[in-house]
């Protein structure tokens, strides 16, 4: 590496063998893909007493059962490049939606049904990652009770490039679905509403016909999908991958990851197990906690959201050390959003926030 220094007491293999009696923390740029440096702290970089101010961790316990999202979207996290989203549903949807502001990207938390499409119809279940092009026409058919976790961005959802890997490592292109041509399922109403959204506005649509009429299509844009169960994280028993291994959507100033179940690294090779405490200096971080045993952190359930801004540490719980040692594989699965610019806080997440989380890394 150009300009690599060290200096004191160190390690010559991040996150192996940490020096006894110390605390490694990962001070990097531009995420996990700039320049990096370990430093070796004699405390926890997250044994505050107080945070005082509006930098701290934050986080929404699990809300789906929240009469605010009942049959809607509510909008919790924003800036330029993107929007999050949690929402739920559980009866049919009325009209069709285009999106004339953002591609989209839903993640199906829980649930079954359709979606159908100008390009044909995709079924959809647990665990889905549904990649919707922005103006796309489309209409949602619930078959059971839906939650969602809604991503909006500016600049289109794009794999990741697999390098010396290989174009089958991540997740086989196989198990990329893509739709067939298929006209809407609807074809004996009178009217058929579009509610397209423009510059953050709702414009209504009418046409006689089901506009999903489509008899083919042929290109290279297209909505698809892809399962996190079908997920092949790249591991390794001597070193702890950093979440950027585990790319699953580049966005232009964010990224979005996938962690999955997966074997741990060897103790008896000195790998450092849980996640590694570190800065985010360049990006937000946020994870969506999907299903399993979220062994890193304490008292977070599944559905639940963390948020760590820039500037303020953050890594595993205390617990999690010991429990790691316990452990041979992590069966969790979450969807990480990295963000190049700060997000903003909508009124709702300010709402129903967990004002107490930042002190959950405070020993007791």
């Amino acid at each position: 590496m150009e300009n690599f220094k060290a200096s004191g007491t160190y390690t010559k293999q991040a996150h192996v063998k940490i020096p006894k009696g110390t605390f490694e923390e990962e001070h990097g740029r531009k995420g996990f893909f700039g320049r990096v440096s370990h430093i070796y702290h004699e405390n926890r970089p997250t044994d505050w007493t107080h945070i005082v101010g509006e930098l701290r961790p934050r986080n929404l316990p699990p809300l789906f059962d929240e009469s605010s999202l009942k049959n809607k979207f509510i909008k919790i996290l924003f800036n330029n490049d993107i929007e999050v989203y949690l929402g739920t549903r559980d009866k049919p949807y009325e009209t069709f939606f285009r999106n004339a502001d953002h591609d989209e990207m839903f993640f199906i938390h829980e649930g079954e049904g359709t979606i159908e499409t100008t390009y044909g119809h995709i079924p959809y279940v647990k665990g889905d990652y549904i990649i919707m092009p922005r103006g796309t026409t489309y209409k949602t058919y619930i078959k059971t009770a839906t939650k969602f976790l809604k991503v909006e961005s500016r600049s289109e959802f794009e794999e990741p490039t697999r390098g010396i890997l290989g174009p089958n490592a991540l997740y086989d292109q196989t198990a990329k679905f893509v739709p067939e041509s298929a006209k809407g399922s609807e074809q004996n109403l009178s009217s058929y509403q579009i509610d397209i959204k423009h510059r953050g506005k709702i414009t209504h649509v009418t046409y006689p016909f089901n506009p999903l009429d489509a008899a083919g299509w042929k290109g290279s844009l297209y909505p698809w999908k892809v399962s996190i169960y079908d997920y092949c994280p790249v591991t390794s028993h001597r070193y702890h991958i950093p979440p950027s291994g585990h790319t699953t959507f580049v966005c232009h100033n964010f990224v979005i990851c996938s962690f999955v179940a997966r074997p741990l690294e060897h103790t008896s090779e000195g790998v450092l197990k849980v996640p590694f405490y570190h800065s985010n200096i360049d990006y937000d971080e946020v994870l969506f906690y999907h299903q399993g045993n979220f062994f890193s952190r304490d008292n977070i359930d599944a559905g639940a959201i963390t948020y760590h801004p820039q500037g303020i540490n953050h890594g595993p719980h205390p617990k999690a050390f010991a429990k790691a040692d316990e452990k041979e594989f992590t069966d969790e699965f979450a969807v990480m959003i990295d963000a190049r610019y700060p997000l903003d806080m909508t009124d709702d997440f300010k709402r129903l926030e967990n004002t107490e989380y930042w002190k959950s890394w405070m020993t007791k």
